[in-house]
């Protein structure tokens, strides 16, 4: 068993083990990969305050989301295919996350579907929505996650078309792989993933082939995929899908004021600062700098969760410091899922926890509800000074963009 000392340690793990699409699949940003770059270089811009000759017994990382008790403030972010990093995956995450006492969310797009989940676990979860043009599909999957216990539904709003993601396309990303020469040479050198996806019937998008109309195969999923995101979604579409869940609502993809503001005004529960990981709007600004516009706009209003570039405790503790209430974290955990199945999930979630732990104590904070600016040294510029343009901004200078 290889000695795991950070999250990077189970990123090369994940690398070996895993096909090449699936990895480039989760380790990859649209365009450029600008703001998936920046989305980490960011926090490293933030620098921590160390305090000394205090006490730092009895320290706590556990906190609160959604009312809801957790080992700390970090949830399982719902990651699409994860089944295919690792045979099971999402039954194994949601597990390891369950253990360890934090919420796991599902993803539309998941290869285990919302009835596997749900049969393998005992503690509810979330389940993520894409809001899709057929509107029976939606209300069936939303009745469905009713069905399985869920607790909160997170309504994705940043992907209503794809980002390109140039690795994908040139892997030929598909759930099964298509077998080609070479994905059959990539293939081999993986024997045990393969090993793993031989004992398990869980291959393709369990949510959707046999639930949406049509919708048998692979070719007819990918059809249908490419066809069904839905562009006309806005914030009353919104309003009518938290009326039909009728329960705990998180918006993932704010990463503007104004659009905080609105989706404080649809009942929003929770908020989640989150540029897609970096892979949808390539250029977008990384979400810890956006985060400190959107605390002032609706602190206290809503719970303000911070997703997208972390990758270690210490990230955890500078989201929560700089006025976030929890955060979310897809690749970090992934990552872990891909190296070891349940067993990296695990040490993903304690690795974070104990760099958390003892970067608090060293900040002189003993319990994660006390963290906040005074622990962080914050560059001037760190939000920067942009101008905007557009009708409702005039020629006026702002510190973020709206």
């Amino acid at each position: 068993m290889p000695v795991i000392t950070c999250i990077d340690d189970l990123k090369r793990l994940h690398k070996r083990r895993a096909p090449k699409m699936f990895f480039d699949y989760a380790e990859s940003g649209s365009w450029t990969e600008q703001t998936f770059r920046e989305n980490t270089t960011d926090f490293e811009k933030i620098r921590l305050r160390q305090k000394v000759a205090v006490d730092m017994s009895d320290r706590s990382t556990v906190g609160r989301m959604l009312d809801e008790k957790v080992a700390m403030p970090v949830a399982l972010a719902p990651v699409g295919m994860t089944g295919m990093q690792n045979a099971d995956g999402e039954i194994k995450a949601a597990r390891a996350a369950e253990k360890f006492g934090v919420p796991f969310t599902l993803s539309t797009m998941s290869i285990c579907s919302i009835e596997d989940v749900a049969e393998h676990t005992s503690a509810p979860f979330w389940f993520q929505l894409y809001v899709m043009r057929d509107e029976d599909f939606v209300d069936r999957i939303i009745e469905r996650a009713k069905r399985a216990g869920c607790s909160a539904l997170v309504l994705t709003l940043d992907l209503q078309l794809l980002g390109q993601r140039h690795k994908d396309l040139k892997n030929g990303l598909s759930a099964p792989p298509k077998l080609t020469p070479a994905t059959l040479l990539d293939l081999s050198t993986k024997w045990s993933w393969g090993l793993e996806m031989l004992r398990t019937k869980r291959r393709v998008f369990g949510n959707i082939v046999g639930h949406a109309q049509d919708v048998g195969d692979t070719r007819s999923l990918m059809k249908w995929t490419a066809e069904q995101f839905d562009l006309k979604l806005d914030w009353e579409k919104v309003r009518k899908i938290a009326r039909k869940w009728d329960g705990k609502l998180i918006l993932k993809g704010i990463l503007d004021a104004d659009d905080a503001r609105r989706a404080v005004e649809c009942g929003a529960d929770a908020i989640v600062v989150s540029n897609h990981g970096g892979r949808q709007l390539d250029g977008a600004l990384s979400s810890i700098r956006i985060l400190p516009s959107i605390v002032r706009e609706v602190k206290g209003e809503t719970e303000i969760w911070l997703d997208s570039g972390i990758r270690s405790g210490q990230d955890v503790l500078k989201a929560l410091a700089l006025g976030a209430d929890a955060t979310m974290i897809g690749r970090a955990w992934l990552y872990g899922l891909g190296a070891m199945g349940e067993k990296g999930v695990t040490t993903a979630l304690e690795v974070i926890r104990k760099e958390l732990d003892l970067t608090m104590a060293l900040c002189g904070e003993r319990d994660v509800a006390d963290l906040g600016p005074h622990n962080l040294l914050v560059p001037r510029d760190f939000e920067g000074e942009w101008q905007e343009s557009g009708p409702r901004s005039s020629d006026r200078a702002t510190s973020v963009p709206a």
